[in-house]
C-alpha cells in the first residue's frame, strides 16, 4: 500500500517536473523566440505523459529526447522559411536586362565606372573601356555594383 503511494506520488513529481521544464521553455520561446526552446517543451510535454502512465525515468528521457529531436529537425527548417520570409530584396535584380548609359568612363584594368539606368546613378564594371555616353545592357549585378555590356 505504502509502496504504491509512493510510485504514484513520484510519477505525479515525475509529470509536474516535466511540465515545469515545458513551461520554463515555453516563456523562453516567447521571450526570446528562436526557436530552439519550443521543441524543448514539445519533448517535455511527451516526457511528462510518459511519466503520467506510469513509464520509468530512461522511457521519460527517451521520449524527450526523441520528440525533441524528431520535432526539430522535421520542423525547424520548415518554420524559420516560413515566418523569416525572403530576406531583403535585392535593388539590382530588376535592372539586369535593362538598358542605360555611361556617365563616368568605365575603366576595366581600375574597376571604376558609373552608369545611368532608369533614372538611377550606379556603379559599374566592363570587360571593356567604355567612354561617356556609350549605350550599355546590364548583364549581370554583383552586390549594388553592375555588370554591364556595350548595347
Amino acid at each position: 500500500m505504502i509502496l504504491r503511494l509512493l510510485s504514484d506520488w513520484a510519477a505525479e513529481v515525475s509529470s509536474l517536473s516535466w511540465l515545469a521544464v515545458a513551461l520554463v521553455a515555453a516563456v523562453v520561446e516567447v521571450s526570446l523566440p528562436h526557436f530552439g526552446c519550443a521543441f524543448i517543451s514539445a519533448g517535455a510535454v511527451a516526457a511528462a505523459a510518459a511519466a503520467f502512465f506510469g513509464f520509468g525515468v530512461p522511457v521519460q528521457i527517451g521520449t524527450f529526447v526523441l520528440v525533441m529531436t524528431v520535432s526539430l529537425v522535421a520542423l525547424r527548417a520548415n518554420l524559420l522559411n516560413r515566418l523569416a520570409g525572403g530576406g531583403v530584396p535585392s535593388r539590382t535584380a530588376p535592372l539586369v536586362g535593362r538598358h542605360g548609359q555611361v556617365t563616368h568612363e568605365i575603366d576595366p584594368t581600375l574597376g571604376t565606372g558609373r552608369i545611368n539606368v532608369g533614372g538611377e546613378d550606379w556603379a559599374a564594371r566592363c570587360a571593356e573601356p567604355l567612354p561617356i555616353g556609350t549605350k550599355i545592357r546590364v548583364v549581370a549585378a554583383d552586390g549594388i555594383v553592375l555588370e554591364v555590356t556595350r548595347a
